[in-house]
């Protein structure tokens, strides 16, 4: 008995197939179709990577200059608001470097 699924137009190829046309272009179009999904997926993971770090990078600076108890007079607190940045500002540079790459490669 023939299967069901072989009632179709002749593809010119000796075979039925349901779909008419070629079946080889149809398989390459399919085929273009997933790779161009495909692409557009890596493309908006890259992007959301890029936000979210850079979102981390002022998230994680803010919490931490927060968390700065300066006291004194305006030239001591600015001082030690210096120096927190002197060891903040590189971490934030680094996670700002990286989503600047997750965007470049768009």
């Amino acid at each position: 008995m023939p299967s069901p699924y072989n009632l179709g137009v002749d593809s010119g190829g000796g075979g039925f197939f349901p779909f008419g046309g070629d079946p080889e272009e149809l398989l390459g179009a399919l085929r273009e179709f997933a790779e161009k999904q495909a692409e557009t997926v890596q493309d908006a993971q890259r992007e959301q990577f890029a936000t979210l770090t850079l979102n981390t990078a002022v998230e994680l600076t803010a919490a931490a200059l927060s968390r700065i108890q300066a006291d004194g007079p305006s030239d001591a607190q600015a001082l030690a608001l210096r120096d927190a940045m002197r060891v903040l500002f590189p971490e934030a540079v680094a996670l700002v470097s990286a989503a600047r790459q997750g965007f470049m490669r768009q």
